[in-house]
């Protein structure tokens, strides 16, 4: 079971002073809690891809390689990549290079993303929105499995025999698929035979679970052994000492990223009630003290399957050692108790299995 924090690197203004960091400071910030993650015993650490002004996350492989030789254990990954507009090839390189730098530390989450900036950004038409991905996830599983290519697609020219360099530390360098839900992507995962991040950021968490098997059927029409595959979950979280400390700090920057959000999309206003309903034992947030986390991440666990877990930090923003206590919790105190106990139920488990 693997525990990790991923981030979009936000920058919007603080809910109580109304001040907004700095793109360059938010940045080092990140860095300083990568390395903090690492220190605390957590497996993994995801940076996010935007292209707006409330986000610093553009240059997602910089931001993980500046945190690369600073730690020594935990995995460096995007999260996601906006895959279809970005050259797979260039892709490949950075993060090539990042498991280069790590030692065999990176990793790809490739997906669609749910905002659109970089497709006018990077002249692509929304039109094509589908078939960019499909054609650029086809390349760049390509390029991870061969040092020299031969490819054709229909947006981006050709490649005739040609080294793509360099070549990561592991092999293959692991990609996963994230969705938010759609099951043509979660059947798309399986098929490939790829890992799968679903981001569970609303609703219940349960009723992600029939797309589980959705994913191991279809792997196993393909031929792959869904036994190895592995599902992760992407979710937003805030951990402190108390859960009330816990809800005080996180419901004001959660509120205005989602009532910024509803502005921009159409939804009504984000009410403490919805954001209450979040926390419950069966809602999408994991927002408490160490003990009501990792309690609520060992009962979704049970009942989803997944491998690896995400808490999404911060919200909106909030103060960097806010964050960092968060961290630090989520690795000294949630972690070991969230392990022990899966190890623990996944052991008996198998015992009655063998009996039957």
């Amino acid at each position: 079971m693997e525990i990790g924090v991923d981030t979009f690197v936000e920058t919007t203004p603080d809910v109580k002073t109304g001040k907004t960091i700095s793109h360059a400071e938010r940045l080092r910030e990140v860095v300083e809690e990568i390395v903090l993650a690492d220190q605390v015993g957590l497996d993994i650490f995801g940076v996010g891809e935007h292209h707006r002004k409330e986000f610093a996350d553009s240059a997602t492989v910089v931001v993980l390689a500046a945190a690369a030789s600073m730690t020594k254990r935990i995995r460096l990954t995007s999260s996601v990549t906006v895959l279809s507009a970005v050259d797979p090839v260039r892709l490949f390189q950075q993060f090539a290079t990042l498991d280069g730098i790590s030692n065999g530390r990176a990793e790809i989450i490739a997906g669609r993303g749910s905002m659109v900036d970089a497709f006018p950004l990077f002249g692509y038409d929304l039109k094509d929105y589908d078939e960019l991905y499909a054609e650029k996830l086809e390349l760049l599983l390509k390029l991870r499995d061969s040092e020299k290519i031969s490819w054709k697609g229909k947006h981006r020219p050709a490649l005739t025999n040609l080294g793509v360099y360099p070549r990561p530390v592991q092999n293959p360098l692991p990609v996963w698929l994230g969705s938010g839900g759609n099951a043509q992507s979660v059947i798309r995962a399986g098929e490939l035979g790829l890992p799968l991040v679903l981001a569970i950021i609303g609703g219940s968490p349960l009723q992600f679970a029939p797309l589980v098997p959705l994913y191991k059927n279809a792997a196993t029409r393909a031929g792959h052994d869904a036994s190895k595959l592995k599902i992760a979950v992407h979710s937003l979280g805030f951990v402190a000492e108390s859960t009330s400390l816990a809800v005080e700090k996180y419901f004001p920057p959660t509120q205005a990223v989602f009532n910024s959000m509803s502005k921009e999309r159409g939804w009504g206003h984000y009410s403490r009630s919805q954001f209450d309903a979040s926390c419950s034992p069966e809602g999408a947030f994991y927002v408490g003290d160490p003990e009501t986390v990792a309690n609520k991440i060992i009962y979704m666990q049970k009942h989803l399957g997944f491998s690896r877990f995400f808490l999404h930090l911060p919200a909106g923003s909030m103060p960097h050692e806010d964050v960092m206590k968060s961290i630090e919790l989520l690795g000294k105190e949630v972690a070991p108790r969230v392990r022990e106990e899966v190890a623990r139920w996944e052991a008996d488990n198998e015992g009655r299995v063998e009996n039957l």
